[in-house]
């Protein structure tokens, strides 16, 4: 195999749009800027063998790199995970993720954090959007009063979607280098066996969308105020996972502040983790980061100006205030471990 050089992104004019930097900061070999000849010639085969079958959509040379690095440029295999993810994204929530994504009002927002804040805010040092879920306050009971457990799920996709764009975009244009993951922050505080076991269910669900169907998402992760025995559980599940994915995830005790703030620089790092960072309405539901500066951001693609159909409708409360699991996303197998956010290598 011929040694990956930094070079320009190799474009394809048909489906290569970006206005943002395309060349990937460190040279990894697969990676945007960094990839051999044969790794080119693999995306213009994938990309061939797609259109040959009818496909017209997500084409474009960064996403199908994501996809080949996702299954270590076996053409075939990144083929058949392609058509299953394309599959899933035109019939999910009945609507197809990005109708679902234009529409969706996730107003009992402010309150389902109250048990369960998944949020974005801010950046890391590398410049990638800073996702932070706390887990301590789960209240499968309380969750079941205020929403449903598929519309938690498809609030998700939908920041899985806003991640992809306008977040990412925003941040490279900012930093001056593709960026095509997130720093996340898991924190376990207050989590004990039984609440972990409540929540499986729901873990499992948004692995498998994260794991199928947004593959190489994750940059960083750090869990922090593991529980004891945590540690140990994890070091026999690293041996499972992909060096690449393992070498991201740091499994972190209550001591975790130094190392995090070797991450992530302590003006965006919320107050309650160490940081200094305290957002006038509260860091949870500032959204904030480069995405909303005019500077750097720009309108989605997904985006359009006509409304299209009403999905903001607030559920019922569910029934003795259970949240039952929903099926497996469409051509997938259930998730084997939970991974709340995009975390395949």
């Amino acid at each position: 195999m011929s040694t990956a050089s930094t070079h320009e992104l190799k474009l394809d004019p048909k489906y290569d749009d970006y206005d943002y930097p395309t060349v990937a900061p460190t040279a990894q070999t697969g990676h945007a800027g960094h990839t051999t000849e044969e790794q080119d010639a693999q995306v213009a085969q994938l990309r061939s063998i797609l259109e040959g079958t009818g496909h017209t959509k997500n084409l474009d040379t960064l996403t199908l790199l994501r996809f080949l690095r996702a299954r270590k440029f076996n053409v075939e295999l990144a083929k058949q995970m392609f058509v299953d993810c394309e599959k899933w994204r035109s019939q999910y929530a009945g609507v197809g993720v990005e109708e679902l994504v234009r529409t969706f009002d996730y107003q009992e927002r402010p309150e389902v954090f109250k048990f369960y804040p998944q949020y974005y805010h801010k950046t890391d040092k590398d410049g990638r959007p800073l996702y932070i879920e706390q887990l301590g306050n789960v209240d499968l009971t309380a969750l079941g009063k205020i929403t449903s457990q598929e519309r938690m799920i498809q609030n998700l996709v939908c920041e899985y979607e806003k991640m992809a764009d306008p977040r990412l975009p925003a941040c490279s244009r900012k930093s001056g280098y593709l960026l095509e993951t997130s720093c996340t922050i898991m924190d376990l505080k207050g989590v004990g066996i039984a609440k972990a076991t409540s929540v499986y269910g729901y873990l499992q669900a948004v692995s498998a969308i994260s794991q199928n169907y947004y593959p190489e998402r994750l940059g960083k992760m750090y869990v922090i105020n593991a529980p004891w025995g945590f540690s140990g559980v994890f070091s026999v599940v690293k041996k499972f996972l992909d060096p690449v994915t393992s070498a991201k995830i740091h499994v972190l005790g209550s001591g975790y502040q130094k190392e995090l703030l070797a991450q992530v620089p302590a003006e965006n790092l919320p107050k309650v983790f160490g940081g200094s960072c305290e957002c006038e309405k509260g860091c949870q539901l500032s959204d904030a980061g480069p995405w909303w500066d005019a500077q750097w951001a720009k309108e989605p693609k997904w985006a359009k100006k006509s409304d299209a159909i009403d999905n903001s409708a607030l559920p019922p409360p569910t029934e003795g205030g259970d949240v039952p699991a929903p099926a497996a996303p469409v051509g997938t197998e259930p998730a084997t471990a939970p991974a709340p956010a995009p975390a395949h290598a």
